[in-house]
């Protein structure tokens, strides 16, 4: 041992420090020599030293760093330029930072205090003792922050939600902390409530369907139609924001922590005795509160609504939307026509409340009456009259003319014209009126049939010739003679035998007046002038013969 050289020596010295000389990228304990100039002096042993900035030090909770105060800083590198170890108390943080957070991580102590000090895109940024986190905007609150302002630079808790330490990225939540503690006093408020119970509570947020309302650590909704009895179009027109209302509890969900909240409840209903304070058949005047495809509802009183159904709007307007008919607000007199208070519907009619339409013109136009309007539409089988009260009467085709055809007589009428007509009739629970063009004048048949008895001979001219017979015409009225009936004989039943223009005598064998038709007959003449003859004149039984009893008759018409 005591021929030892130097060498050894030195290899056993340099080996010690080896051993104990500290890696870069640690963290060492370090004594300051001095302060000068905003930065300390600290000596780090093995006769290193290094600067560190004083504000580097002057973190919330720690102390002001003196001369002989014993501090862990960052080796960063052993020397630079001017042979001085370069240091940093900013990364020896950062690094006792990631050891406490993995360490709580492994521990499943995920929460952590920190606080926000910037913003980034997508959310902030959060020291977490030295480790910088991003806190996603998502997870500041459990409803959105419109200002974020008050919650920087505020030690708070915060939950780690993923940790990468090589990539050096940390995602905290703020709103897991908040919705554990808000569901561990959401339990324990959720607990004391009891349906029925009537509590105080702070509107905290509106929305269209209703408000939700803080009872004290819990939220519950207070649904818009539990406000009022009465309808309400927006939350806000009973509520705002940061009031204090009463509530009574309506439902509690113990699994899903919901509650249901009124204010209706606590006052009294007004749909009791509904059925006794509008029996069917009263008249009485409402506001329109809302208007439907189907209808128009009407406020009778606050809370109590009855719907005027489309079809009882209007006596005459049939296919209009009811917002042509009334507008909102609009105070209007309508009849109760029914009451259901178990449903809660009352049902109003508007048109009782005016005369009905046609019961008005029975009075005023009878039948009989002539009356005048404008052609609203034209049919297939007549024509629509608008009359007066809004209503419209039609002409049926076989009402037009006495002598022509409908559809011919139809043709002749077009949109818009001024038409006079007669009343026929008024059917009042149909909402029909008939009436007549055509009953404006006489009837020429009924005024020529009216003199012509039947069996009575009358004398036609022959108008056309045609296979099955002759058409002939007398004092205006058409009629046919069928083949069979123009002669007694078969072989002069020809009606080439006739001319147009031709004189003939016809037996008159028929009137329909409702058909205006006259049944004619030359055969029926020929017969009834044959039977005439013979009793007259004597028949073939006494010697005479047909002919001479046929010349005799002749001669003495002729006579």
């Amino acid at each position: 041992m005591a021929t030892a050289t130097m060498e050894d020596f030195e290899a056993l010295l340099a080996e010690s420090f080896e051993l104990h000389m500290p890696d870069e990228g640690s963290v060492v304990r370090g004594k300051v020599l001095a302060i000068d100039n905003g930065q300390a002096l600290i000596d780090i042993g093995f006769k290193m030293e290094g600067r560190v900035e004083i504000k580097e030090f002057q973190r919330p909770g720690e102390k002001e760093i003196g001369v002989g105060d014993e501090v862990e800083v960052y080796l960063d590198r052993v020397e630079n330029a001017k042979g001085e170890a370069v240091l940093s108390r900013d990364k020896a943080r950062r690094e006792e930072a990631w050891d406490r957070l993995e360490d709580a991580a492994s521990q499943k102590e995920a929460r952590v205090e920190g606080q926000i000090f910037g913003r980034v895109k997508g959310g902030f940024t959060v020291d977490l003792g030295g480790a910088v986190a991003f806190l996603p905007g998502s997870q500041v609150d459990v409803r959105p922050v419109r200002d974020i302002t008050p919650l920087m630079g505020v030690p708070q808790p915060f939950q780690i939600l993923k940790m990468d330490r090589r990539r050096g990225n940390i995602v905290v939540s703020r709103r897991a902390v908040l919705e554990e503690s808000r569901a561990e006093q959401r339990a324990e408020v959720v607990a004391r409530l009891t349906e029925g119970d009537t509590v105080d509570g702070v509107v905290k947020n509106i929305t269209d369907y209703g408000a939700f309302v803080d009872l004290g650590g819990v939220d519950g909704l207070l649904h818009v139609t539990d406000m009022a009895w009465r309808r309400v179009n927006h939350p806000s027109e009973i509520v705002n924001i940061g009031e204090t209302v009463k509530v009574q509890v309506v439902k509690i969900n113990k699994e899903t922590h919901r509650i249901s909240l009124g204010m209706k409840q606590l006052q009294a209903d007004p749909w009791e005795g509904v059925e006794v304070k509008y029996p069917a058949g009263m008249k009485l005047m409402g506001r329109v509160t809302n208007i439907t495809d189907y209808g128009a509802f009407v406020e009778l009183e606050p809370g109590v609504e009855g719907l005027v159904h489309v079809s009882e709007m209007s006596w005459t307007k049939k296919n209009v939307h009811p917002g042509k008919i009334v507008s909102t607000s609009q105070e209007v007199e309508v009849m109760v026509l029914d009451v259901d208070p178990v449903k809660r519907r009352v049902s109003l009619g508007l048109k009782q409340c005016l005369r009905n339409p046609w019961e008005l013109f029975a009075e005023n136009f009878p039948a009989g009456t002539h009356v005048e309007g404008e052609v609203k539409n034209i049919t297939e089988f007549g024509l629509f009259i608008g009359l007066e009260g809004e209503i419209d009467g039609m002409v049926h085709l076989s009402d037009l003319d006495w002598d022509r055809p409908g559809e011919q007589a139809l043709a002749e009428y077009q949109k818009g014209d001024i038409v006079q007509a007669v009343v026929l009739d008024v059917d009042i629970e149909k909402e029909r009126i008939s009436l007549g063009v055509k009953q404006l004048g006489e009837d020429s048949f009924q005024t020529t049939a009216g003199g012509i008895k039947r069996g009575e001979i009358v004398t036609v001219e022959v108008t056309k010739i045609e296979d099955g017979g002759i058409e002939v015409e007398y004092e205006g009225m058409k009629a046919f003679i069928r083949r069979s009936d123009l002669a007694r004989d078969r072989g002069d039943q020809r009606p080439e035998r006739f001319n147009v223009g031709d004189k003939v005598d016809a037996r008159v064998t028929n009137i329909d007046k409702n058909a205006r038709r006259l049944g004619l007959s030359i055969k029926a003449r020929e017969i009834a002038e044959e039977r005439e003859a013979v009793e007259q004149f004597g028949s073939s039984d006494s010697g005479a013969s047909l002919g001479d009893i046929l010349g005799a008759a002749l001669k003495t018409r002729e006579d």
